[in-house]
């Protein structure tokens, strides 16, 4: 399909398509998770855990283990999944709830009078962190709340969101799994951040963690968050401070990452090329504002279509990672939108370009689409609508555009979660 009746035959939004589904599968827990378990204990194996994977996560265990299981895990509204022995709460994300709050106190509970030959399976995925929003003693949850709602409009990359998270929490940073001493643990994390560092996925309940309170406190300076005296009074406590890498009580902890971004581009590029269309990884760790990316993008989506470079047409451009979006205007759109939106604008019609971006757990943001696709004839499209896609972007309304242009990529929950799928599909000329 390299030719130009290839190009004629391909239908660019169905291959986009599969290229994303492709993206999602590698990262399924059912294909992934069960390899990496380790043997059964003497004593009991319990099994908890967070995030928008979790549910998926413990049926896949159970599909796998061979012994007694017994548990409770707490996921994302919608994104249950059948199981037997381990129990699923639902809960918010990514605002916290009071559904969150208490299962996280439940999985402190579950995990603590355990002996050394008992074994705790902790399943950490995205959406951990808001999931397991247990909030230390001397702040409240609605402090946390407000907090993290702050955190979430600023324009913070996951790294600084997560460090204030932790500081503020009496379950993440490494005090889950200090709770379940003297048992093994054992950490199975599907990475959502750049990097796939185990410490920031989830705000790493399982992991020593090498930020600071007075990090903590200079993030939320920076971002002028205002917090309240009992929260900077805690933050100013040596309570707040989390476990740090060397503490002795975390050599019977292990962790390790059973998915990530890179290897469901690698599956996304393995389709792309099997029909001919070259992929271009560009990485699986970009970052910034959504908007700036989508301009940069746009750059080397162009230099292909004219220059051949990086790559010759057919090719497609993939790429992962999390961008953020400061919240300017009123309007609806995840980062996946805004991002497309921006490209679309500097694209400004070039010819045989399209594009898809998702987010591969099937929200973008808090909206009901996983992202959206794009097309040359994207913003000529909306000028007939009547829609102003530079107003749009200025009042982060991407949403509302591509809905009215049935652009919106709506795929439900995918029960896994390995953050931003792009894919720039650059088509040759006839």
């Amino acid at each position: 399909m390299g030719d130009a009746a290839g190009r004629r035959e391909r239908d660019p939004r169905g291959f986009l398509r599969t290229l994303f589904d492709a993206a999602v599968e590698a990262a399924s827990p059912a294909k992934t998770l069960a390899g990496f378990l380790p043997p059964p204990p003497k004593g009991r194996t319990i099994v908890v855990g967070a995030g928008k994977a979790a549910a998926a996560m413990a049926a896949a265990v159970e599909a796998a283990w061979r012994g007694p299981l017994e548990g409770l895990v707490v996921t994302r509204y919608g994104h249950g999944a059948p199981t037997k022995r381990v129990e699923v709460v639902e809960a918010s994300h990514p605002m916290p709830d009071a559904a969150g709050a208490a299962a996280a106190a439940r999985i402190l509970e579950r995990v603590k009078g355990l002996t050394e030959d008992d074994l705790v399976l902790c399943l950490i995925s995205g959406g951990a962190s808001a999931l397991l929003a247990l909030p230390a003693r001397g702040v409240s949850f609605e402090e946390k709340r407000a907090i993290n709602a702050a955190l979430l409009r600023s324009g913070a990359d996951i790294a600084a969101m997560n460090c204030v998270r932790k500081h503020l929490s009496a379950i993440k940073g490494g005090r889950l799994a200090l709770a379940a001493a003297p048992a093994n643990v054992v950490g199975l994390i599907i990475s959502d951040v750049p990097g796939d560092d185990p410490a920031t996925i989830g705000s790493g309940p399982t992991v020593a963690d090498p930020t600071t309170s007075a990090e903590a406190l200079a993030i939320l300076r920076r971002y002028r968050i205002e917090a309240s005296p009992s929260v900077v009074a805690h933050l100013e406590s040596a309570a707040s401070e989390t476990p740090k890498p060397g503490d002795a009580r975390f050599a019977k902890v292990s962790n390790v990452i059973v998915a990530t971004p890179f290897a469901a581009l690698r599956a996304a590029a393995d389709v792309a090329r099997a029909v001919g269309v070259t992929p271009v990884l560009l990485g699986d760790a970009i970052e910034g504002e959504a908007r700036e990316v989508g301009r940069v993008l746009a750059g080397v989506a162009l230099s292909a279509a004219r220059h051949d470079a990086p790559a010759a047409a057919p090719c497609v451009l993939l790429s992962g990672g999390e961008t953020t979006v400061t919240m300017r205007g009123k309007g609806r759109g995840g980062r996946n939108a805004e991002f497309l939106l921006a490209l679309a604008i500097a694209l400004a019609g070039a010819p045989r370009i399209f594009a898809l971006a998702a987010d591969t757990d099937g929200i973008d943001g808090s909206e009901d689409n996983a992202g959206a696709f794009i097309a040359p004839d994207t913003l000529a499209r909306a000028a007939a609508l009547g829609l102003n896609p530079r107003q749009c972007l200025a009042d982060n309304d991407a949403y509302s555009l591509f809905a009215a242009l049935g652009d919106l990529v709506v795929t439900g929950p995918t029960r896994t979660n390995v953050n931003d799928f792009r894919a720039i599909l650059i088509e040759q000329a006839v």
